[in-house]
């Protein structure tokens, strides 16, 4: 992709918020083959973001690609680590999917399933925005976080 191409500004405040610092994180950790060295944050966030435009170039049904599966592991990855980060337990994410793209996520803190989210159509897996990514994620940071304050002893096993 071209950098006039990119969805994401330069400057976008957001890029400094604990949610796009993590899954910048954990993108330039899955990244073996240092593909991602001398990148900015706006280019390797920048597949993350499907407006409808780009929506509609992928097809309605297909297979996802390991690039994209990556990606959802990344963005689940990034919540686990701030339920870590924010609790103080392991926060561990197990995401399941079939090669059709359908599966399941679950984020397990202790013996509690703090996040349970089913998985369909994984390869159109993106966000209209960084901040409705941004806006997702803390949603399910504060549900999972409100369920480990309510259960903390099943969590704490």
């Amino acid at each position: 992709m071209s950098e006039a191409a990119l969805e994401i500004e330069a400057g976008d405040p957001l890029l400094k918020s604990d949610f796009v610092v993590e899954i910048l994180r954990q993108m330039r950790a899955l990244d073996t083959y240092g593909q991602y060295d001398g990148v900015g944050p706006e280019t390797i966030l920048d597949p993350f973001i499907l407006t409808k435009e780009r929506k509609r170039e992928i097809p309605i049904i297909g297979d996802p690609d390991e690039i994209t599966i990556s990606r959802v592991k990344a963005f689940y990855n990034a919540i686990s680590s701030l339920i870590e980060k924010e609790c103080g337990l392991m926060a561990v994410p197990l995401v399941n999917l079939s090669h059709e793209g359908f599966g399941r996520v679950v984020i397990t803190v202790g013996k509690l399933v703090c996040l349970d989210r089913s998985l369909r159509d994984v390869h159109r897996f993106g966000f209209p925005s960084l901040s409705k990514m941004k806006d997702e994620a803390d949603k399910y940071l504060s549900v999972s976080l409100n369920l480990i304050g309510t259960h903390s002893e099943v969590a704490g096993l």
